[in-house]
């Protein structure tokens, strides 16, 4: 088959396209023929050496695909249309995917939009619901709003929390308000504005999530925005992996900060994650009340274009691979 290599850690020209081994399905695996996917910003860390896949994954490069069921296992069949969580090996013509780890592509969703689902949605779903406990009538901020996983958490935001404070670009903004935004502030408003804009549109009040895509630079402002028994959940460090954490306002306000991260989590996590995300979201997907955001698609052989797209930050939602 034909898969994404990269022999030595680089900038997108490290990426070729190559004729590999196809994978080896294990007990419980499928095998799935890849119809389209996606790329996240950890794909660009890995690119450059920074982030190693967990060990027994594959080093190709991709951690969420859409496709076909061709060796089938547990209760998929061959010719199921699925879309999964990988380890690794998203960036090629097939992919091994543990059986538990997929979930069955609502019938209005192309392979396409499939593929911009696993990754972002379990990602915001395990943050927003299983760490960050959010229930109706919370305030809610969301960080780099307009990124997959951004788009993704709005819309699972949406119809439950009370106010969303959406925070990216001001040029983002009307995207991020028809996803679900209540509010918005624009990106380098947020060390010095976050806390007074919290308060202005929670009606005086912290907030009593915040879901952090950028990392060091907003700690100091995320802590001040939160409100009494608040609850931080940190996932990236595009901004920074320092910052300053100030102990009377977590003391005071009674606050959590939470540190999570998807790819090295168990095999048995994930599939708990997966089966919940099932039972509790994906009736949303399958409604059209969420819908994956689509920014641009690519044949494979252009992963290096896409990379170059996801790094500059100049699109809503997600670049998903075509092979």
């Amino acid at each position: 088959m034909r898969a994404i290599v990269v022999r030595q850690p680089g900038g997108p020209e490290a990426m070729e396209l190559a004729e590999v081994p196809d994978p080896q399905p294990r007990e419980g695996d499928l095998l799935v023929r890849v119809r389209a996917a996606g790329v996240n910003r950890a794909d660009l860390l890995q690119r450059l050496g920074r982030y190693s896949p967990p060990p027994g994954d594959p080093d190709t490069i991709g951690l969420e695909i859409a496709g076909e069921v061709e060796h089938p296992a547990g209760r998929w069949k061959r010719g199921d249309r699925v879309m999964a969580l990988l380890g690794g090996g998203g960036y090629a013509e097939k992919a091994r995917v543990p059986a538990t780890q997929a979930m069955p592509i609502p019938a209005r969703l192309s392979f396409e939009e499939a593929a911009a689902v696993p990754e972002a949605y379990l990602t915001a779903f395990l943050n927003l619901f299983t760490l960050g406990a959010l229930a109706p009538g919370h305030a809610v901020v969301v960080h780099a709003a307009a990124s997959g996983v951004g788009t993704a958490a709005l819309q699972l935001c949406r119809g439950i929390a009370r106010v969303i404070l959406a925070t990216a670009s001001a040029s983002k903004h009307e995207a991020c308000r028809a996803l679900g935004a209540t509010h918005v502030l624009a990106r380098e408003e947020v060390p010095s504005r976050l806390p007074q804009a919290v308060k202005e549109a929670a009606g005086g009040r912290g907030a009593d999530l915040i879901f952090d895509l950028v990392g060091g630079a907003y700690l100091e402002a995320n802590l001040a925005a939160l409100g009494l028994h608040g609850r931080l959940c940190c996932i990236s460090t595009m901004g920074g992996t320092k910052g300053t954490l100030d102990i009377n306002t977590l003391m005071r306000q009674r606050l959590t900060v939470l540190g999570s991260t998807l790819r090295a989590r168990s095999a048995e996590q994930k599939a708990k994650l997966v089966a919940d995300f099932t039972a509790n979201a994906l009736p949303r997907l399958e409604s059209g009340e969420l819908r994956p955001v689509l920014a641009k698609t690519y044949p494979l052989t252009q992963a290096g274009r896409a990379h170059e797209d996801l790094q500059a930050g100049a699109v809503v939602g997600k670049i998903v691979l075509i092979p």
